[in-house]
């Protein structure tokens, strides 16, 4: 992998306007990307990139200065495949960890459960609470950065940001919806509640 230095002269290269506080982001996140993604790759773990860094993905294929931060990475994994995870992850610089009822991942020495790689389960509820099961793990495929990352479709993904609808989601619904990224067929083909609350966040942008 590129260092930091390497990585800021291809962007320079490329012609990308540099802002260091946001390509600083962009790195670390991608380092640990790489990371889980070599790890469940070698371990043939079948997974899909969701959440914020997933919107982030989808996002810049239309614009890149419209990406919106994350602190966080969020999977979906097969439960399955949730002992097998855990019994390899030492071996791959990762150790497993349930806190407040949420698995996830952390690398190194990490403790802090803002930083982990979260996993979310195929076909369940994320909260009981929840209108919508998480999607079955047919992922599209994205380049970032030279690595091949398994993404969560389109589709899906608005389909479970509309689902969990905190401040957040609203702030990644809206920020797809401005690049044009929600399309006409997205919308037709949302359940009657989630075309609501699509209908709301534009309203009250």
């Amino acid at each position: 992998m590129l260092s930091f230095r390497q990585y800021l002269d291809e962007l320079e290269r490329k012609g990308v306007p540099v802002n260091l506080m946001f390509e600083s982001w962009i790195y670390a996140h991608i380092s640990i990307l790489r990371k889980v993604v070599d790890f469940l790759s070698s371990e043939t773990i079948p997974y899909a990139l969701i959440g914020g860094s997933a919107v982030a993905l989808h996002v810049a294929t239309k614009d890149r200065d419209e990406i919106i931060p994350t602190q966080d990475l969020d999977l979906i994994v097969n439960r399955s495949d949730l002992q097998k995870i855990n019994d390899s992850a030492p071996k791959h610089g990762f150790k497993f960890r349930n806190a407040a009822g949420m698995d996830m991942l952390l690398f190194g020495g990490e403790t802090k459960a803002i930083k982990g790689v979260h996993l979310v389960f195929s076909g369940e509820k994320v909260r009981p609470s929840y209108i919508m099961t998480a999607p079955h793990i047919h992922p599209d495929h994205m380049a970032v950065e030279g690595l091949a990352v398994a993404v969560i479709p389109l589709p899906d993904l608005v389909t479970m940001k509309l689902t969990s609808n905190r401040d957040k989601d609203r702030v990644h619904i809206r920020n797809m919806d401005s690049v044009g990224l929600i399309t006409p067929d997205i919308e037709a083909h949302l359940p009657t509640v989630l075309k609501d609350r699509l209908k709301n966040i534009r309203e009250t942008e």
